[in-house]
């Protein structure tokens, strides 16, 4: 590999880490930044749904990271992604919603 290509490919995996880097933590799950704790593992983000979601597909890719509709009510967007690594204290899953125009995100902390 040329040296401009080491330096694009080094570049590129950078740019990918930023978000990641300058998120938010909660038992191993990143967050997107600007996300304020309003209860236990219960956090509002100032995105909108649409945004969380993308963020969060950079983060945790869906084809590591499954993904299922959890909502059957108009009028709610929601999404559960799934941690298949998830070890004891660490985040199982994340509930990601969206409620009267607020984004939400559960964090599901595993247990023993």
């Amino acid at each position: 590999m040329s040296p401009p290509a080491r330096y694009k490919a080094a570049l590129a995996a950078a740019f990918l880490a930023l978000p990641a880097l300058a998120a938010e933590r909660v038992a191993g799950a990143v967050l997107p930044d600007g996300a304020r704790q309003v209860a236990e593992n219960r956090y509002r983000v100032d995105r909108s749904y649409e945004e969380t979601l993308k963020f969060l597909r950079s983060v945790y890719p869906p084809a590591r990271f499954p993904r299922k509709s959890i909502a059957s009510q108009p009028g709610v967007k929601a999404v559960h992604i799934v941690n298949p690594e998830a070890r004891a204290g660490s985040w199982e899953g994340m509930n990601v919603y969206e409620l009267k125009g607020e984004t939400r995100i559960f964090v599901l902390v595993k247990r023993r």
